[in-house]
């Protein structure tokens, strides 16, 4: 019985962790696009909305195909979350990209700061259900130490 203690802290530890991992990859990509200083014209060729949830709390994401030709030549179409509403298909766009990965390109504007604000706060949120995460098993481990050592089953 008292795996639980640890497993299902632990689970939600990891998933957290990989959660973590996933906003900072997420930064670099972004970041590596918007310093490559590599701009092309694009097009919105599609925008679309999906949504999650239930009745009472349901989230939308916005998401957007683009498609723009690097100066290796070849079109290329990526997809991203997020992006501006006002932003339809047809519609022109900057895209930024590395010469070396022109698939993780991003049209979403420069914005280094707001990126590093928001990464640092998901960062701080999953470190905080991290912590306590450990905390719970460490008080868990502590409590059922007592009870062995205490002659209790």
């Amino acid at each position: 019985m008292e795996f639980v203690f640890y497993a299902v802290p632990g689970i939600i530890a990891l998933g957290a962790i990989l959660m973590a991992a996933q906003v900072v990859k997420r930064s670099a990509r972004v970041s590596r696009a918007w310093n490559s200083g590599l701009t092309a014209e694009g097009r919105c060729l599609r925008a679309y909305e999906t949504t999650h949830g239930h009745s009472d709390t349901i989230s939308t994401t916005l998401h957007h195909v683009y498609e723009f030709t690097p100066r290796a030549g070849r079109p290329v179409r990526f997809e991203e979350e997020n992006g501006p509403a006002t932003t339809v298909e047809g519609d022109i766009v900057t895209v930024h990209y590395e010469a070396a990965r022109p698939e993780a390109a991003t049209a979403h504007a420069p914005r280094p700061y707001a990126m590093a604000a928001g990464t640092v706060g998901l960062l701080c949120f999953f470190g905080v259900i991290v912590a306590f995460c450990v905390f719970f098993m460490a008080t868990a481990h502590s409590l059922f130490a007592d009870d062995i050592f205490n002659g209790m089953p």
